[in-house]
């Protein structure tokens, strides 16, 4: 009897002895970096990082647009003024009375400092 629970031990610590080493082999082979899961790893942390790199350059060049459609908003409403302006003096002409048209006041951009959803939101009203 104690022959087979010998017998048994040494079974059961040669297949444990087995399994520790294939375990450790594929650790081995996942912590490498050319070539397997730890380069698919590798891989898709380089392209997180490409991705962030590229996100922050369009939130710069979204917010340099916002500012330019600020300036040419200004200019367009500045111009509006002025062909009101002069479509009064028009009409006050065809009445008799000349009234001299003056240069309304140049309205300054707003520096935008909010974010891009507020942005969009004012787009849509």
């Amino acid at each position: 009897m104690t022959l087979l629970a010998d017998g048994l031990l040494i079974l059961a610590t040669l297949s444990l002895t087995i399994y520790c080493i294939v375990i450790s082999r594929r650790l081995k082979a996942l912590s490498r970096l050319d070539r397997g899961m730890g380069a698919a790893i590798s891989g898709l942390s380089h392209r997180v990082d490409e991705t962030k790199a590229t996100v922050a350059a369009a939130q710069h060049h979204s917010m340099e647009a916002i500012a330019e459609m600020t300036r040419q908003t200004a200019r367009a409403e500045q111009a509006a003024g002025r062909l009101e302006m002069l479509l009064a003096t028009l009409h006050d002409s065809r009445t008799g009375t000349a009234v001299p048209v003056t240069k309304p006041a140049a309205p300054t951009p707003q520096p935008f400092n909010g974010s891009l959803k507020d942005a969009y939101k004012a787009m849509k009203r």
